[in-house]
């Protein structure tokens, strides 16, 4: 199976750039890989907040999943006969959340709150939004379309059996909720393989947190998936190849889909919905109010004059300015207002930068004395 639009379609670029011995898309996986926006990913949350649990899987390793998933499915449907680009797919896998926030969805949650609701603040749209545009003070990674239509199409959340892609070209600045399909079979593959690295994941982190044991996933579960992450990946993965090889689409079996529903629904009420859980969710709404209503007073106060974000005397207030000055240029020609610039730097923090930002404008420092 072949992709609907001409193969030079997904290799173009905003700036044009000769092709080097890496190839398009794999030079596109080590632009994403040196990114800052990728290497905040580490002390990102994934499910729970700043896990002080090694083990724990945070944002960087959920990409690095969902990057292998991918591309391994793709791998396969070419042993089946399909003309897929493994690179691409990878490449996606590793962009696809450049854009979440601190704190996981609770912190998306949050800023689309405060931004009105509504859809307000999308992170696959954040996603490509940085990297087309922020990441490299405001230069942007200048990836491929093929790549950056299957970060801003991403969507693992939504239910689906199949995925068939787009015949028509994504107007990527356009798309501002998650309705849109990509235009690959690579991105259609991506999609699944969101969905397959953290249902299985989030079981066995939940499983180490203790809030649920082996014994609570239901059985028809466990009998068709196994209840561990390694065996509930290959079932998906040899699925999906197994039953889009000779189809249009990509997408899994009736058995298999009716298992992954009932897996979801399952992780949704005992994991993601866990009162443990939620409670934090009140937290980190509260922490991105603040910083997010400290960082506007700020901007408003300040504008760009440098200068004083150095001389205030706190941290928050020095690394703010530093990143306005790296974007200067940038917001100088997007004219992009207030709310818009604060929603770039709040969703680029760290969970452990956005902990140590509240402690800096709530807590004085103390008085020392001779």
């Amino acid at each position: 199976m072949k992709n609907p639009l001409p193969k030079e379609i997904y290799h173009k670029r905003s700036r044009e750039r000769d092709t080097d011995i890496r190839g398009d898309f794999f030079r596109d996986q080590t632009a994403i890989i040196h990114s800052g926006p990728f290497r905040r990913l580490k002390n990102k949350t994934q499910v729970f907040f700043a896990p002080e649990n090694d083990h724990i899987c945070t944002r960087i390793e959920h990409v690095l999943h969902v990057a292998t998933i991918a591309a391994t499915i793709s791998k396969g449907l070419n042993f089946k006969g399909w003309d897929l680009d493994i690179d691409m797919a990878y490449a996606i896998g590793l962009g696809h959340d450049l854009g979440h926030t601190t704190f996981g969805h609770a912190g998306e949650m949050a800023l689309n709150k405060i931004l009105g609701g509504n859809n307000s603040f999308v992170h696959e749209v954040n996603s490509y939004r940085q990297v087309e545009y922020l990441a490299n003070n405001g230069i942007g990674l200048n990836l491929c379309y093929g790549v950056k239509d299957g970060i801003i199409c991403h969507n693992g959340e939504k239910d689906e059996q199949i995925i068939k892609p787009k015949d028509s070209i994504n107007n990527l600045d356009l798309i501002k909720n998650r309705k849109v399909v990509p235009t690959s079979y690579e991105g259609c593959i991506m999609r699944f393989s969101d969905k397959i690295a953290y249902l299985g994941r989030d079981l066995e982190d939940a499983f180490i947190a203790g809030f649920i044991t082996e014994k609570d996933v239901p059985s028809d579960v466990k009998q068709l998936l196994g209840d561990r992450n390694g065996q509930i990946i290959q079932t998906f993965v040899v699925d999906i190849i197994d039953n889009s090889a000779d189809k249009d689409y990509v997408g899994f079996s009736d058995e298999t889909y009716e298992m992954v529903t009932k897996l979801k629904h399952f992780n949704y009420k005992n994991i993601y919905g866990h009162p443990d859980l939620r409670k934090y969710d009140v937290f980190c709404d509260r922490i991105i109010n603040n910083l997010f209503e400290y960082t506007y007073d700020l901007l408003e106060k300040f504008a760009f004059d440098f200068k004083k974000y150095e001389e205030s005397g706190i941290e928050l207030d020095k690394n703010f300015g530093d990143y306005l000055k790296g974007q200067f240029d940038f917001y100088q020609k997007s004219k992009d207002n207030n709310k818009q610039i604060i929603t770039d730097y709040i969703s680029g923090m760290t969970d452990f930068y956005a902990l140590e930002s509240i402690k800096q404008i709530t807590i004085p420092k103390p008085i020392h004395f001779n």
